[in-house]
């Protein structure tokens, strides 16, 4: 048996045989031409092919795996167009009288190379589109057929990686599972796999070796292993571990669609936390009531500098779109403390937990917090969008920062960009300093999120990241518990909701006590959806 290591990005057992994805192979050799103009003409047919090709897998990709991950094949088609790109094959061709295919060859490599270069994450990651653009045209000016050998059996697929293109072309039907070379969490292996509910492991390097192609294997989604030949033992205890969660699976999926009421009729809304506009299809497929935490400083943590407003508008409008009339909650930036962002030159500091972070940052760096804040805005016509602001201590900060978004209203209606002038506001209860003026709070805002994770940390004075300190850390802690309740009654006495957002909305041992203090929600991780509405309902 050989057992290799990897980063899971969907859980679950998968058991089969390997199927290392086979592209066809074609070599590009340089030759000269004597009659450029059919030279073009020829790369320009192949071209027009292609994006023939590109609209229909655009459309079978949004019956597979939504809109949102079919638009990268829009985004192929408009490579093809680009005058930059068509400009270079067109001088390779004319300048250097040669055939079409070196001439995209070489200007894929080119541009492919360039992007890659780039400190841009998003520019960095057009780098792999450009080579899978140009190799469908090359499959066509070859007359390769592209595609992979048939799958004739349900099969784990393997490879160094795969393409937009050739993941949407797979058999789904046959796919157990996914395990990749290489690629990211954010990867188009990776999407595909959380939206078809299906076990993945990625970046295995060299030790996943096309040798073992057609070996019996197992796909370990929740410690991200795979095990080539498994021996008799592990095969029996995973094929236990893969009969416990299909039975789970089953069991919660009959909840899907039913209200979260308790036996006594007590009802509480669930929604998902995501750091990530690719956890959309988990948030869905666990049947989320909305988003109650999104993070939104994962734009500015995968970033080299500081996230246009465009970038971040596109991000919240496809959120709060896909999520079709549900609750989201964006969080406004939370960089500082464990959260460090090489751009914002942030000062050493001895205690970062305590320091300069979260809100601190937005009210003292105003125009960083106003670009954020009019993305948010101009995204709120799209859905149902509610901003919240984290490490909040003081009636005068949120006062200023409604002072900041009347500006930034102002400006929109000066522009003439729509926005809905009632955005639901909320804060973070994370301080104890929070907790104490919550009733005051509550007259400011429409709603309070309980961060359990810091209000934890500043309850009990414990570094949450300092594992010496783990056997004093008790999130359980009655006074943990009291300032939770605290923050409740006083939402409650001016009319506002509450929910926790943090780490202990998830613990099942303490949603019976959550019931008993009245929190209006709970949001968790995608995957602690189905578990804690199962639970909801086994309260009295």
């Amino acid at each position: 048996m050989i057992t290799i290591e990897g980063k899971s990005v969907f859980g679950g057992v998968s058991i089969g045989k390997l199927m290392f994805y086979k592209r066809n192979e074609k070599v590009i050799r340089r030759t000269h031409v004597d009659d450029v103009d059919a030279e073009w003409k020829r790369f320009e047919e192949a071209k027009n092919t292609a994006i023939d090709q590109l609209k229909d897998l655009y459309d079978k990709a949004i019956e597979d795996v939504g809109e949102a991950n079919a638009m990268i094949f829009e985004i192929h088609q408009m490579m093809l167009d680009d005058l930059d790109y068509l400009e270079s094959i067109e001088g390779i061709i004319r300048t250097q009288n040669v055939n079409a295919e070196y001439a995209v060859s070489t200007t894929a490599d080119n541009f492919a190379q360039m992007f890659a270069s780039m400190d841009d994450a998003y520019m960095q990651g057009r780098a792999a589109d450009v080579k899978d653009v140009s190799e469908r045209v090359l499959d066509i000016l070859c007359g390769v057929s592209n595609g992979t050998r048939e799958m004739t059996e349900p099969c784990i697929v393997a490879a160094d990686d795969l393409a937009p293109s050739e993941t949407v072309q797979l058999d789904k039907e046959k796919v157990l599972g996914f395990a990749t070379m290489y690629g990211s969490s954010n990867s188009h292996t990776a999407i595909l796999a959380r939206t078809m509910n299906i076990p993945a492991v990625i970046g295995m390097g060299e030790a996943l070796n096309p040798k073992y192609d057609g070996e019996m294997a197992i796909i370990d989604g929740f410690t991200g292993t795979l095990y080539v030949d498994p021996d008799e033992e592990t095969l029996a205890k995973m094929q236990e571990k893969r009969a416990k969660d299909l039975e789970q699976k089953e069991l919660l999926n009959q909840l899907k669609g039913k209200e979260n009421v308790t036996k006594s009729g007590q009802k509480i809304n669930v929604y998902a936390n995501i750091g990530n506009v690719s956890d959309l299809g988990a948030v869905l497929k666990n049947d989320a009531g909305g988003v109650g935490l999104f993070r939104s400083e994962f734009l500015y943590l995968e970033n080299s500098t500081y996230p246009t407003e465009e970038q971040q508008f596109a991000a919240y409008k496809q959120v709060v779109e896909s999520m079709a009339g549900k609750k989201v909650i964006i969080r406004t930036l939370d960089i500082g403390a464990d959260k460090q962002v090489d751009y914002f030159n942030l000062a050493k500091e001895e205690n970062p937990a305590l320091g300069y972070r979260a809100i601190r940052i937005c009210l003292t760096r105003p125009e960083i917090f106003k670009t954020q804040l009019r993305a948010l805005y101009r995204a709120s016509v799209y859905g149902n969008l509610s901003i919240m602001f984290p490490m909040i201590i003081s009636v005068k900060e949120v006062r200023k920062i409604k002072e900041i978004i009347e500006e930034v209203k102002a400006e929109l209606r000066e522009e003439g960009l729509p926005f809905k002038e009632d955005v639901e506001l909320g804060i973070m209860i994370e301080t104890p300093a929070s907790v104490m003026m919550s009733r005051e709070l509550a007259k400011e805002v429409d709603f309070f999120s309980v961060g359990t994770n810091d209000l934890t940390q500043y309850t009990l004075a414990i570094d949450r990241q300092n594992l010496a300190l783990d056997e004093f850390y008790d999130p359980h802690h009655p006074a943990v518990l009291a300032m939770i309740k605290m923050a409740a009654d006083n939402a409650h006495a001016e009319g506002k909701w509450i929910g926790i957002c943090g780490e202990l909305g998830a613990d099942l041992e303490l949603t019976e006590e959550f019931l008993k203090m009245g929190l209006d929600e709970l949001s968790v991780s995608p995957a602690m959806v189905l578990p804690l509405r199962k639970k909801i309902r086994e309260c009295e």
